[in-house]
């Protein structure tokens, strides 16, 4: 744990295959993946990163049995009920990142009330990415991006460049993962923050998320901690850098 990663994410894989393995609906899974949500918060606030992300409900998501989504959205609701006082009492800050315009507005309402509710922190940033994809994210920076030339008649000739996206981003002002875990075996990336994770470093472990906890999380960091982060760099130049 020599080296800590300012922002960790994960793709919290693995609740259907957890809630079959056992008997049970989908939904349980979903349920008894809360507690791993808990767990990792926990593990990140305790060991110094500073970003947090959870990938919770892609846009492929909504194609899933329309039970499911509708289970789905009332369990992130009474999370966020039930979470607000814990995410007050240590000092987290909570943001969701995603398509808002396809959400319930109960959902929508909640969520802006906790991140107003949370604003005041500045500990660790806790962030929810819901009905989010990487494609989308990228195609609607780029709409943005249009929209204000639009308005800005004389600028049209101006090229797209790489900064000028990355601030239209829905994650304009979280830095890139440094670190990407992804539970249940599965090895890829899913459509989830393509841009962002240009550099960063994967880890893939065969927990599925329900039984994923502090120690599987410490072992991800172990094993990014011996990894030699070059950004296309060779490792003599890093090593006269350092």
């Amino acid at each position: 744990m020599s080296k800590i990663p300012k922002h960790v994410s994960i793709i919290m894989d693995g609740n259907g295959r957890w809630a079959r393995g056992r008997g049970l609906e989908r939904l349980a899974g979903h349920k008894a993946g809360v507690e791993s949500v808990r767990a990792a918060t926990e593990f990140a606030a305790e060991n110094g990163i500073s970003y947090l992300s959870l990938f919770a409900f892609s846009e492929e998501n909504w194609n899933r049995p329309q039970s499911e989504i509708s289970g789905l959205m009332e369990l992130m609701i009474d999370a966020i009920i039930n979470e607000r006082s814990t995410l007050m009492d240590n000092n987290v800050r909570f943001r969701a990142v995603g398509d808002m315009s396809r959400l319930s507005k109960t959902l929508v309402d909640k969520i802006a009330d906790i991140e107003e509710s949370t604003s005041v922190n500045d500990g660790l940033v806790l962030i929810i990415f819901l009905s989010y994809s990487g494609r989308w994210d990228i195609i609607n920076a780029v709409n943005k991006y249009l929209d204000k030339l639009r308005s800005l008649v004389a600028s049209m000739d101006q090229p797209v460049t790489a900064e000028c996206l990355e601030n239209l981003l829905s994650t304009s002002g979280i830095p890139d993962p440094d670190l990407l875990i992804r539970t249940s075996g599965e090895q890829r990336v899913s459509n989830y923050m393509l841009w962002q994770c240009a550099y960063t470093e994967f880890y893939f472990t065969d927990v599925l998320w329900p039984d994923f906890r502090k120690n599987d999380f410490k072992r991800a960091l172990d094993t990014y901690a011996d990894r030699e982060r070059r950004y296309g760099k060779t490792g003599d130049q890093i090593n006269k850098i350092n």
